[in-house]
């Protein structure tokens, strides 16, 4: 386990987790704002297990955490926490759709924010879809600041760049 919540336990993905993951990345609501159209089947089955592969790499920067709820061990979604093309420790975090609307975006930033705290990080950075107002407002409550709006490279969509002095 890397971190819990109160309703939540972060742990490393597993091959085992691939039916759920392939579920939620390859909704379209999901990935609009990550890649903007669905991921396949084939590119999951490839996915995962390099996602899974960067546990053992020396020097790793490139962290992609399995959430999955405690009462029944249920695979919620994914939490990440990668450095970005500035060198900086960026987070992030995607459910699968059934899980939207419960508190568990809120609660799961509020532990990784816990989680870089607690090992040292100065600060942290999340970008998010200009769009995406349920991220935006998680981030701002949980006391992230403005830092400017831009359009990313891969979507090309407006997005707007926090950051949280820990």
């Amino acid at each position: 386990m890397i971190f819990e919540t109160n309703r939540l336990c972060v742990r490393k993905l597993r091959i085992e987790d691939f039916h759920a993951f392939h579920q939620m990345q390859s909704n379209a609501n999901v990935m609009e704002y990550v890649r903007g159209t669905p991921m396949t089947l084939v590119e999951n089955k490839e996915e995962l297990p390099k996602l899974i592969d960067f546990y053992s790499k020396p020097e790793n920067d490139f962290w992609i955490y399995a959430v999955e709820r405690k009462d029944d061990a249920a695979f919620v979604g994914t939490v990440a926490l990668v450095k970005d093309d500035e060198d900086k420790d960026e987070i992030g975090y995607r459910f699968l759709e059934e899980y939207w609307g419960l508190g568990y975006g809120f609660e799961i930033v509020e532990g990784l924010v816990n989680y870089c705290k607690k090992i040292g990080l100065p600060n942290i950075v999340a970008c998010v879809a200009i769009k995406n107002i349920a991220s935006t407002k998680i981030i701002k409550k949980l006391g992230f600041e403005f830092i400017c709006n831009f359009v990313s490279k891969d979507l090309n969509i407006p997005e707007r760049k926090f950051i949280l002095e820990l």
